[in-house]
């Protein structure tokens, strides 16, 4: 075969057709894919025009792919540094800017050298530029306060911020899932 299989994921969806994360999104690759169409895990909602075959038989990729069995989603989102920036859009908090992943840090609004933990309701989205302003210092000594008053999201604010925010890669046949967006189409 001439093309990458690499290119080839599939769409996660759990037994609602909801995705299982949105951000990043619940992808795997075409082998662990059609591992678990032959394990029985998975119902084929979509497939790609590209197949794999044997000498005896041949299959067209999948490139969504439903659970049989319901996955319950986190109550509690994770606290980590993406979640943060997820949280807050990839937007610094003190300028509104958004900005790249790479070019971000997080904030204690408190500084833990004051006693600030390091906590949901406690930790911002930062540019560097801003992080350097505001320093080791208080936002009332500074002036510089977050836009929004950090606190803990629910699992559902997370993925609907991931929403927003579509992979590098995007297949057609994924849209109906993922509800980017997008305008519809009209018959």
């Amino acid at each position: 075969m001439s093309l990458a299989l690499d290119s080839f994921p599939a769409l996660v969806l759990n037994t609602d057709f909801r995705p299982l994360s949105y951000f990043p999104l619940s992808l795997w690759s075409w082998q662990n894919a059609v591992k678990a169409v032959f394990m029985g895990r998975v119902t084929v909602v979509s497939e790609y025009d590209c197949s794999i075959h044997s000498p005896s038989w041949e299959m067209r990729l999948p490139s969504v792919i439903s659970l049989k069995d319901y996955v319950p989603l986190a109550r509690r989102p994770a606290f980590t540094r993406f979640n943060v920036f997820l949280r807050d859009k990839f937007s610094c908090q003190y300028c509104g800017q958004r900005f790249p992943t790479e070019s971000l840090t997080f904030d204690h609004v408190i500084p833990r050298s004051r006693g600030g933990r390091t906590r949901w309701d406690n930790v911002v989205t930062a540019c560097e530029p801003c992080n350097l302003k505001k320093g080791n210092r208080l936002p009332r000594s500074t002036g510089v306060y977050p836009l929004r008053k950090p606190a803990e999201p629910a699992a559902y604010e997370l993925q609907q911020n991931g929403r927003a925010f579509p992979p590098n890669f995007l297949h057609e046949s994924w849209r109906d899932f993922l509800y980017w967006d997008t305008e519809l189409e009209s018959a």
